[in-house]
This record gives structure tokens, C-alpha cells and sequence, in this order.
């Protein structure tokens, strides 16, 4: 039976993994942790003469490097002078050179925000007045392409590998020390912990072509490395490694030294390892919480011990799963997986729960700030999906625990019946005594009788004969021994058999294997969710931002300027987005409009037609139509633009995204 189960177990955890990766790779380029909320000039924006500097305001701390911030002409040529530099908080600038000529300027910016992910845009202004521009900024993303997906996959198998090697080596430990000895419990820890080492250093080569350039060539650039190493993420990631060197040395003791010491030894050393372990274990995941997240934003000094103790939680409770399926499927039979260790394992699970649900409570309110962000920013619904797939696990570990209990029960009744079988046996032992020794006698008087007419018959036949056949007996020896050991060995595997198929058959433990894999398959799809929160911008961040551009836009509105956004869907493929209109001074008369068109995402959104149109019902004029010029990537504009009058005008905008697929959105306003 366990032949036919284990290849469906691989087939499942393959298609698992499948689907995972599937997930992670239709995640996109990561999402920016530190968001634009101002900028000066402020995006599309027409000022009267050339600014001595361009600056640009995010929602947390940067880090910059020479290329960070860029400005380019209408022909794509730099025109930004010296090394980029803060100006006090969360606001950057770079000089420009002098006598710039009328046109539209494109800002690019590629900074790495304080928790460690990169983050990258642009924007346009124009001098004087707008014009055509060869720069796209389409493309300016940060942590997407191949680099992007490497550093994804090893994020992932890098959490993995935490969570396999620290789960299984506490389930070893606190629930089942038996396991030290058994070969698939090893060869799960020594593989988490390798896993976890891989990434760590594919990590460390990757992360500098993923914050920089993005370019695969880049990632063997020893250079790069050597910045990446002056960062804070590269000194986690170093400090990581020399933790795993010790995370070795406990192992090669847990699986090596410790089976082999006596009982009184075997207790000192089990809490010299669990107060080593703890500790190697709470620096791993430190090695986390100092350079993600939990190191910015609200009371970092509280958030990164509440996300070591997470982290910790998340590894003793699906580590421990992992561990647990491991033992149920390929332990032995002379070692088999007792009850009372899987009791401990429950206890073990639902204090991790606890912690679980305590520090993810924390976690939740810092991130997000409020119940809005829930369903309105990417993070809140990723957390969502995450809940409801920790309490399904929940759920499932609960019908696991009553397969337990009823493994448990079985095991007391099974050891009960023992017990009164071997006291009968014993009984039946005395009573048959008297006459197998009455039997063995007569066998070992004819015995010896035909052992004394063979020793007469050997004497006839000479001395000769008799020193020939001792030869034939040694020989003849040799080989009932080999036999004997070959048939031992026979009836020692077909006994293993027997035990393996006795324990295979118990319903509750079969039940317990089905509960337990279910709980897994669940798990690689939650631990997949979590990655993707790591690198996904916090809802509080999101909604700050979204809440400076309002600010930004309420400002540029009481000065005389008309913003409006309009969300559209053309029903295609790639058909969503929001459409946004800049009309300045917004008064009767001649006036600058701007159209931008950008993605969900806030990126530039290239498509093959906009059209406006103006019309104000109540004086029955319009609709007014308006074709603007297409300047650059998602960004189009239209000067002299005719307002005859002031009134509510109604601002049609038709946006076309392919040959067959367009929409019309609109908008009333107040012009003049």
C-alpha cells in the first residue's frame, strides 16, 4: 500500500509546486513599498521658465544611487547634473543644467525604498509648452522580467527552507526524539536547510541586477555584489549564512551524537539543543524582519520581535506538518509513529496558532490602518485570501486532531488486549511444559540410539572414508549457515512487510495520512500567498499615497486647474485602466488639456486612441470635440482648447484599446 500512496504523494506536491509557481509568476513585477506623493514639478505640469532642479517627495526613505534619478529631453539626451541628494525627509532632488529650451521633459526615478524593494517610475512636465518626445516610459517598472522571477522563486524557496528546516528539527526534537534515527526525518532537515542556503546565496547574486539594471548579465557582476553587500539587506542576507553554519553544526549533533549517548546524557543534551536551537532559529528569522517590512513604518522597535515570534510560529506549525506527513509516510516499520507523538505535535500546532493569530492581528492593523484597505489596496485582499485559507488549515487540523485521538484510544485498547493475550500465553506455557519435556526425551533417546548404529557403521568402514566425510560435514556447515542467515533475512523483511501492511491498514491512521496531506496542500498554496505579501506595498502605504495625490490634486484644482479621473473597461484583454484629464487654467477661453492613460497599477498605459469631447447640457451646446496629440507613453495633449462659457460642462472621454475594443467614460465638472 505504501508503494501505490507514495507516488501520488509526489504527484501532488509536483502539481502543487506547479500551481505555485504558475501563482508567483502571474504576480507581475513586484510593487513599490514606498510610493511617489509629490513631486516638483508636479506631473504634467506646463511651467514659464526652466526649474534649477527637479524633486521628487516618497512615503518613506530611499535609498539612492547615481542613476537614481534622471531627466531627459525631448530627444532622450540627460539633462540632470550631479549625483542625486536628499533635501531633508522623505524628499530628493538633482540639479538640471542651465538654458533649457522649451519642450516636454520625462523624470525617471529608480530608488530602493527602506524595506528593501525596489521602486521605479516616471513622469512628464513641459517647459514653456508641450511637445512630441522620443522617450517611452512604458516599461519602467522595477523588479520585473527573468531577474524579477528568480528573485521571486528564491524568496520563496528561501521561506521554504526556513520553514522545513526549523519545523522539522523542533518535531524531531520536542515531539519525537525516536525520529533522530530515522533516515527520511534527516534527509527533510538536512534538505530544508540546504534549500534555505542555496537561495540566501542566489539571493545575494541576484539582488543587484533586481534593484539596478534588471538585466540577467548583471548578476555575476562582482561590483554590483560588493555594493549589495554595503545594504541592509545584504547584511541580513550574510548574517543568514553564518547563522546557517551553526544551524549545521546542530544538526550534524541532532541526527549524529545525540542517538548515540545514554538516556541521563541524552536529557542534558536535549536542552542544550533546544535553548541553541531556539536561538539560531529566532536569528534566522531576524535575518527577515531587520530588512522587510517589519524594519519601517509604525514602531519598528515592537513590529520585528512580533514578526520573529510570526515567522517562528509559521515554522513550528507547518514545518512541524511537514515533519509529521514525512513520519506517517515513511517511517518505518521497526520505528513506527507513536500516538503520543503526534499528541505532542497538536499541542505543539495550536500554540503556534495562538501566536499566529496574535501577532497577525498586530501585524494587519500596522500594515493596513484600516478596514477600508481590506478590499480597496492589492494587500488587504492578498490578506484576505490568506485568512481564509489559515482558517480552512484550522479547520483541517481540527479533523485531524480527532483522527489522533482516535489513534490514540486505539493504541491503549490494543496495548490492553496485549497484555491479557501474553498472560494467557504464559498459563498455557506451564501446562504444556511437562509434556514437551516428556516428548524431547524419547526424541533424544532415538536420537541417541541412531547416533550410536551410525558411529558403529563408520567404525567398519575404515578411517579412510570417515576423514572424507568430515570434509563433506564442514563444507555442508558453511552452507546451512549461509542458508540459515539468507532465510533469517527472508523472514525479517516479510515480517517488516506484515507490520507495514498492518499499519497501513489501520483506518485511523489512514485517516490521520488523508487529514495531514490535506492540511500540506493547503499550506503550499498559504506559504505562496505570504510571499507575495512580502513584496507587495502595504495598504497603509497604498492608501498615504493615493491620499497625497488627492491632496496634490485638490491643490491644483483651487489654483485654477481641472483634474478629473475616470476608471474605464473596454471589456478586451488588457482593457482596464483610468483615464485622467488636466485642463488649465479650467476657465472660458483658450486652455491647456493633458490626457494621461494609465494602468490599474499607476504605470503609463500606451493605447491607439483618445478622444474628448466638452459639452454643457444646460445651454445646449456641444458636444465640443478635441483630438490631442499623442507626446509620449500614455500621455497626450491639446493647446487652445475653446471654453465658450462657464457652467457644469460634462467632459466625455473615448478611450480605444485595440481595433474592435473602446469605451466612453464621463464626468461632469465646474468650469470657470
Amino acid at each position: 500500500m505504501t508503494s501505490t500512496i507514495a507516488p501520488r504523494v509526489r504527484t501532488l506536491v509536483l502539481l502543487l509546486l506547479a500551481a505555485t509557481g504558475l501563482l508567483l509568476a502571474g504576480a507581475g513585477p513586484v510593487s513599490a513599498h514606498a510610493a511617489l506623493t509629490g513631486s516638483d514639478p508636479r506631473q504634467g505640469a506646463v511651467v514659464d521658465k526652466a526649474p534649477e532642479r527637479i524633486s521628487l517627495t516618497f512615503s518613506e526613505k530611499v535609498a539612492l544611487s547615481d542613476d537614481s534619478l534622471r531627466v531627459l529631453d525631448p530627444k532622450g539626451k540627460r539633462v540632470d547634473s550631479g549625483d542625486p541628494a536628499g533635501t531633508g525627509g522623505t524628499t530628493y532632488a538633482v540639479k538640471l543644467h542651465g538654458g533649457l529650451p522649451d519642450g516636454t521633459y520625462t523624470v525617471t526615478y529608480q530608488v530602493v525604498s527602506e524595506d528593501s524593494h525596489p521602486v521605479a517610475g516616471a513622469y512628464t512636465f513641459s517647459i514653456g509648452a508641450p511637445s512630441k518626445t522620443s522617450v517611452s516610459v512604458d516599461g519602467q517598472t522595477a523588479g520585473g522580467g527573468v531577474v524579477g522571477v528568480l528573485y521571486g522563486f528564491g524568496r520563496y524557496v528561501s521561506y521554504a527552507g526556513f520553514i522545513v528546516l526549523v519545523g522539522g528539527a523542533a518535531f524531531v526534537l520536542g515531539c519525537w526524539r525516536r525520529g533522530t534515527a530515522v533516515r527520511s526525518m534527516q534527509r527533510l532537515v538536512v534538505s530544508g536547510w540546504l534549500a534555505l542556503t542555496a537561495a540566501t546565496l542566489g539571493l545575494l547574486l541576484v539582488r543587484g541586477s533586481y534593484t539596478g539594471s534588471g538585466k540577467v548579465g548583471d548578476i555575476f557582476d562582482l561590483d554590483l555584489l560588493g555594493q549589495v553587500l554595503q545594504t541592509k539587506t545584504g547584511a541580513a542576507l550574510v548574517s543568514r549564512l553564518l547563522l546557517l553554519a551553526a544551524a549545521a553544526l546542530f544538526i550534524a549533533v541532532l541526527f549524529g551524537a545525540y542517538d548515540k549517548r545514554d538516556d541521563e546524557e541524552k536529557r542534558d543534551l536535549t536542552f542544550g539543543l533546544a535553548i541553541g536551537g531556539t536561538v539560531v532559529a529566532a536569528g534566522l528569522a531576524a535575518s527577515w524582519a531587520m530588512s522587510e517590512h517589519a524594519s519601517t513604518g509604525l514602531q519598528p522597535g515592537l513590529a520585528m520581535p512580533v514578526d520573529v515570534l510570526h515567522l517562528l510560529a509559521v515554522a513550528g506549525w507547518l514545518g512541524g506538518l511537514t515533519a509529521l506527513l514525512t513520519a506517517l509516510y515513511r517511517a518505518p516499520a521497526e520505528t513506527p509513529l507513536d500516538a503520543a507523538a503526534v499528541r505532542r505535535f497538536s499541542r505543539l500546532a495550536f500554540g503556534s496558532v495562538l501566536t499566529l493569530v496574535a501577532t497577525g492581528i498586530y501585524q494587519s492593523w500596522r500594515q493596513l490602518g484600516s478596514w477600508s484597505a481590506f478590499t480597496g489596496t492589492r494587500y488587504g485582499q492578498l490578506l484576505l485570501v490568506k485568512i481564509g485559507l489559515v482558517m480552512l488549515l484550522v479547520g483541517i487540523a481540527w479533523i485531524s486532531r480527532r483522527w489522533t485521538a482516535r489513534l490514540a484510544d486505539a493504541g491503549v485498547a490494543e496495548a490492553d488486549t496485549g497484555t491479557v493475550t501474553e498472560a494467557g500465553k504464559g498459563e498455557g506455557a506451564e501446562e504444556d511444559g511437562a509434556e514437551r519435556e516428556h516428548v524431547s526425551t524419547g526424541a533424544g533417546a532415538g536420537a541417541s540410539a541412531a547416533a550410536t548404529g551410525a558411529s558403529g557403521a563408520g567404525a567398519a568402514g575404515g578411517a579412510g572414508p570417515s576423514s572424507s566425510d568430515g570434509s563433506d560435514r564442514s563444507d555442508g556447515s558453511d552452507a546451512d549457515s549461509e542458508r540459515a542467515a539468507q532465510l533469517a533475512r527472508q523472514r525479517a523483511a516479510i515480517d517488516t512487510a506484515r507490520r507495514k501492511r498492518e499499519r497501513d491498514a489501520d483506518p485511523n491512521r489512514s485517516g490521520l495520512r488523508r487529514s495531514v496531506l490535506a492540511e500540506a496542500a493547503v499550506a503550499v498554496a498559504l506559504l505562496a500567498v505570504t510571499t507575495m505579501l512580502t513584496s507587495t506595498e502595504p495598504g497603509r502605504t497604498e492608501e498615504q499615497a493615493a491620499a497625497a495625490t488627492s491632496s496634490a490634486t485638490e491643490d491644483a484644482n483651487a489654483a485654477g486647474a481641472l483634474t478629473l479621473d475616470m476608471s474605464f473597461d473596454t471589456g478586451g484583454e488588457d482593457g482596464k485602466g483610468v483615464v485622467r484629464i488636466d485642463l488649465d487654467p479650467a476657465r472660458p477661453g483658450s486652455n491647456e488639456l493633458h490626457v494621461y492613460v494609465l494602468r490599474p497599477n499607476g504605470r503609463a498605459f500606451d493605447i491607439p486612441e483618445v478622444k474628448i469631447a466638452f459639452t454643457l447640457e444646460e445651454q445646449d451646446i456641444g458636444p465640443l470635440p478635441v483630438v490631442p496629440d499623442h507626446i509620449s507613453t500614455g500621455h497626450w495633449s491639446a493647446s487652445g482648447v475653446q471654453i465658450p462659457m462657464a457652467g457644469d460642462w460634462k467632459v466625455a472621454v473615448t478611450v480605444r484599446t485595440s481595433d474592435i475594443d473602446q469605451a466612453t467614460v464621463s464626468k461632469n465638472a465646474q468650469i470657470g
